[in-house]
């Protein structure tokens, strides 16, 4: 019961966070829950580059806490520049998926981020 129990508490974490995500919020409950369940929670320390600017994306990602911001080379040969702040509830790493290209941009923990 102790490996049912913890799963349904994840199950009903990860649900409650979910329905909190704007591009989510259309999804009925049993969409949610089958999403809740193939969600693998992944801890990134301040200044980790979460995504990189270039490499192929396989990874959605949703922030369920900390901050993050966004870089993106503007000008080939120039530093890339700040063009985007995340928070809670925020999500990166679509349009790789989407569109089946390289990342847009660079994501990078501002905090600890989940």
């Amino acid at each position: 019961y102790v490996v049912k129990d913890a799963t349904i508490r994840k199950r009903q974490r990860y649900e409650g966070f979910l329905k909190r995500v704007k591009l989510l919020e259309s999804l009925e409950d049993y969409e949610i829950s089958k999403i809740a369940d193939a969600v693998k929670s992944v801890a990134f320390q301040a200044s980790t580059v979460i995504i990189r600017e270039g490499d192929s994306g396989d990874t959605f990602y949703l922030l369920e806490s900390g901050e993050a911001y966004a870089t993106k080379v503007l000008r080939r040969g120039e530093d890339a520049v700040r063009v985007k702040d995340y928070n809670s509830g925020d999500y990166f790493g679509e349009l790789a998926l989407l569109r089946n290209e390289p990342r847009a941009a660079s994501v990078v923990a501002k905090v600890r981020a989940v």
